[in-house]
């Protein structure tokens, strides 16, 4: 399984992504996130569920519907997923704000080139 295989395994079926970091240790591939980051983005995500239940499962709600309707670069979806994951509790803006953001993703139409 490449690196962005495992990446999507880990960020579809909401595994622990520090286990992901290490994981990936053993693959001899350059992912799009340092260690810092996706470690960041598991906190983000405990804390999003224990915080924001509605919120939690809205993201995941929305990332599926995304896959589903399939308009665009599939590799990018997970990789997106945690780009949100990470401006929340880091900007100014809210994990509502941020759900609200993302679920604006559907609106738009793309194709895959």
């Amino acid at each position: 399984m490449s690196l962005i295989e495992l990446f999507t395994n880990y960020v579809l079926n909401r595994k622990n992504l520090k286990e992901y970091v290490e994981l990936r240790k053993t693959i001899n591939e350059r992912g799009e996130f340092n260690d810092a980051k996706l470690i960041q983005a598991q906190e983000n995500l405990e804390r999003l569920k224990m915080e924001e239940p509605d919120i939690y499962e809205g993201m995941y709600e929305t990332l599926a519907r995304i896959y589903a309707r399939n308009a665009g670069l599939t590799i990018e979806y997970p990789l997106d997923f945690i780009r949100q994951i990470l401006k929340m509790y880091k900007t100014s803006l809210t994990p509502a704000q941020v759900y609200e953001e993302y679920k604006r993703v559907l609106e738009h139409y793309h194709h895959d080139v």
